[in-house]
C-alpha cells in the first residue's frame, strides 16, 4: 500500500470516528444554542435566529450512520461505498457551510428589535404573570437590572404603582428591599447588553464548532478522491510512481 492511500485511509477512518463523535458534539451544540434562546424567548421576536441550531441538530441525527458507512467503505476500498461516502460528506459539508452563512446573517439581527421587545415585557411586569417570571429569571440568571440599567424601571407601571425595584435586581436578596434610593444594592448592568452578549456567544460557539467540522469534511473529500483514483490506477494495470 503506497503512502498516499495509507494516509488517505487513515484520514477517512479518523473521519468516520469523527462522525460518531460529531453526532454527539453537534447535538450538544444545537441543544445549547436552542436552550440559550429558549430560556429567554419572551424577549426575542425574531425566531429565525434558531435556524442555524435546527440545521446543526439535523446534521447530528445522521452522523452515526454515515460514520459506519465511511468506515466500511474505506476498509474495503469499495468504489460504490466511497462514492456514497463522498456524496454524504459533500452534502454535510454544504449543510455546515449553510449553517455558517445563516449564523453570520442572523448574528447581526440579534440586536434588532431586542430593546423594544424587552421594554414591552418589562412594562407588563406585575409580579405574578408570565412576563414577571421571565423578567425575574432574566435578571437573576444574567445578574442585570432593567433594560439599560436600574433607572429603566422608573418608567414602568410596576414602579409607578409600587415605588420599588423588583427584588430580582438585588445583588443580595436577603438584605434588599427594592428601595430605589439605594442604587448600590442593585446589579449595575442592563439586561439588554447582557442578553445580547449571551446570544452572540452561543452563536459564535456554534459557528466555531461547525467550522472545525467543515474543515475536516473538506480533507475527507480529498482523501476519497485519492483512494478512488489510485484504486482505479491499480485495477487498470498502472502502478503509481509517486507517494
Amino acid at each position: 500500500m503506497d503512502c498516499g492511500i495509507f494516509t488517505s485511509k487513515t484520514i477517512l477512518i479518523f473521519l468516520s470516528l469523527v462522525f460518531w463523535g460529531a453526532g454527539v458534539a453537534l447535538a450538544y451544540v444545537g441543544a445549547y444554542m436552542i436552550k440559550s434562546y429558549d430560556t429567554f424567548e419572551s424577549f426575542i421576536q425574531n425566531k429565525q435566529t434558531l435556524i442555524p441550531a435546527a440545521i446543526v441538530i439535523g446534521i447530528s441525527v445522521v452522523m452515526f450512520i454515515f460514520g459506519l458507512v465511511g468506515c466500511c467503505a474505506t476498509l474495503r476500498e469499495s468504489k460504490c461505498g466511497l462514492g456514497c461516502f463522498f456524496v454524504i460528506i459533500m452534502l454535510i459539508f454544504a449543510a455546515e457551510v449553510t449553517a455558517l452563512v445563516f449564523s453570520f446573517i442572523y448574528q447581526g439581527k440579534i440586536s434588532q428589535n431586542l430593546e423594544d421587545s424587552m421594554t414591552k415585557v418589562f412594562h407588563e411586569f406585575d409580579g405574578n404573570n408570565a412576563e414577571s417570571q421571565a423578567v425575574n429569571l432574566l435578571q437573576n440568571e444574567l445578574k442585570c437590572c432593567g433594560v439599560k440599567n436600574v433607572s429603566s424601571w422608573n418608567s414602568t407601571p410596576w414602579f409607578i404603582a409600587n415605588k420599588t425595584i423588583p427584588l430580582s435586581c438585588c445583588k443580595n436578596k436577603t438584605n434588599c428591599n427594592g428601595d430605589p434610593t439605594l442604587p448600590n444594592q442593585f446589579y449595575a448592568d442592563g439586561c439588554e447588553e447582557n442578553l445580547e452578549k449571551l446570544l452572540h456567544d452561543a452563536l459564535t460557539f456554534g459557528m466555531l464548532v461547525v467550522l472545525g467540522f467543515a474543515i475536516i469534511k473538506f480533507f475527507g473529500m480529498l482523501s476519497v478522491c485519492v483512494i478512488t483514483c489510485r484504486s482505479n490506477s491499480r485495477r487498470n494495470g498502472y502502478q503509481a510512481i509517486y507517494g
